[in-house]
């Protein structure tokens, strides 16, 4: 798997705060998030730990992850951002992973889970997205959804619509987010939403983070 190679790069991007007398040395914290979001089970992950002397649970490293509250960073300026949405199912219900990618970094901007698609949704998104990067002169990608071209209308944003070029940098992102939820058959399993979301947020930023 090409993304484990990247488990030698740069760590700085993981903040360990929240650690309170956590017994495991921080640069194994940091490797078990890492091998997690790169790829690895939570079981194979552990395993590999074990090989290196540090004996912790699946629910130590899902918890890491967790606590770790990992987001993509605010601050950018994007000339071009591609939206798009795709199917997530939390145990037996469906539910819409938006997306905002900078096609010229590949880099996720901003990423939430919905349950369904709608006008008013999709303006929270494009709200929040707003309150986080600077988005006023960029020109947004979208597909034909009338969603979305209503709710970047309404907020007074420019778009284009574009089915394959630049766009397809959200479409690679979500390729490999299923990609990665392959193991559980693209379905997070006994979780409540808001943790599926920190996972795909932290998801996220070990995707956008400097190897």
């Amino acid at each position: 798997m090409p993304e484990i190679s990247r488990l030698s790069g740069n760590s700085d991007w993981i903040d360990l705060d929240f650690v309170e007398r956590e017994r495991t040395p921080e640069p194994a914290m940091k490797l078990g998030i890492q091998m997690h979001l790169a790829g690895l089970s939570l079981s194979n992950t552990i395993s590999i730990l074990d090989d290196l002397g540090v004996q912790r649970s699946r629910k130590a490293v899902h918890d890491w992850v967790q606590k770790a509250d990992l987001q993509p960073t605010s601050g950018k300026s994007p000339n071009q951002v591609a939206v798009d949405e795709t199917v997530i199912r939390i145990n037996d219900q469906q539910y819409w992973l938006y997306a905002a990618a900078d096609p010229a970094t590949n880099e996720l901007l901003h990423l939430r889970l919905f349950t369904a698609t709608t006008t008013a949704l999709t303006e929270i998104f494009l709200r929040e997205l707003r309150q986080k990067h600077d988005v006023e002169d960029t020109v947004f990608l979208v597909d034909g959804a009338n969603h979305l071209h209503a709710a970047l209308r309404r907020a007074g944003l420019r778009f284009q619509t574009e089915r394959h070029g630049n766009r397809n940098a959200v479409e690679r992102i979500f390729r490999e987010v299923k990609r990665r939820t392959s193991s559980f058959s693209n379905c997070f399993s006994h979780v409540e939403p808001e943790t599926a979301e920190n996972w795909l947020q932290s998801f996220a930023r070990w995707h956008n983070a400097p190897n």
